[in-house]
């Protein structure tokens, strides 16, 4: 018998969200997000899947075209509870993509990127005062956490911005302060002007929530290790992950 974990009381706070997305909400329904969530936790091939869940093929071809419409993104967006930005933290974390997740013929960029390490995807998470994740960009593994700090920081409307010296730029902390927020971000060790005016040492030593994020969504080997040929299917997983932290599924 496989491993299921959702409680009834856990589908009782799930189905209603699943109803106001206009889907045929039929009795499997829930098989069908447990068989998604069984592959979230292992990382095993689709054609792995258990057959108490049904057609494998059945299965993958609902949960990407609920990542086409961006379904599981909305379902995260209704799982999260009140956000805390009295500081946000953002930061970064590198997935090794697995040889299989490579040389999908797109059009589009599935943010994977090629380096002497092999494959990789980068996930930039942006997260509140108590390290629940906000938002996500992915992006290829070899870029800089700077070229998409622009990006978080319009996702983010906290107090205080709390990062590590990767993301120590004066255009940067411009962007910051104009937002009407308070840069957080030692400067690095080779830096001409040293000075760094409201730098909060207390905030910067609890920036490891950030880190205990990125920690406990690794947890899902399906997020540890990237299986999915295409971005937004690794996103949804993603996605999946984060509304599994907020909703203590």
């Amino acid at each position: 018998m496989f491993r299921t974990i959702i409680t009834d009381d856990i589908w009782f706070r799930i189905a209603p969200i699943l109803k106001t997305f206009r889907i045929y909400f039929y009795n499997e329904i829930r098989l069908f997000v447990e068989a998604v969530l069984w592959k979230l936790r292992t990382g095993a091939p689709w054609r792995d899947l258990p057959t108490e869940f049904g057609s494998h093929s059945t299965v993958f071809n609902k949960f990407n075209r609920w990542s086409k419409s961006g379904l599981w993104q909305e379902i995260f967006n209704q799982i999260k509870g009140e956000i805390d930005n009295e500081w946000n933290f953002i930061d970064s974390t590198i997935v090794k993509a697995h040889q299989h997740s490579a040389g999908y013929n797109s059009d589009e960029s599935e943010k994977i990127g090629r380096s002497v390490a092999g494959n990789s995807t980068k996930i930039h998470m942006i997260s509140d005062s108590h390290g629940n994740p906000i938002d996500f960009i992915l992006s290829e593994g070899q870029l800089h956490d700077a070229k998409i700090a622009g990006e978080l920081l319009k996702l983010s409307c906290g107090e205080n911005i709390i990062a590590d010296r990767a993301y120590s730029s004066s255009i940067l902390r411009d962007q910051i302060i104009k937002k009407g927020s308070q840069p957080i971000i030692p400067k690095k060790k080779n830096s001409v002007d040293k000075t760094n005016t409201g730098f909060d040492n207390y905030l910067y030593k609890i920036r490891h929530l950030a880190e205990n994020l990125f920690a406990r969504l690794k947890h899902f080997r399906s997020i540890a290790t990237r299986f999915d040929k295409k971005g937004n299917n690794f996103a949804s997983m993603v996605y999946l992950g984060c509304a599994f932290i907020w909703g203590k599924i």
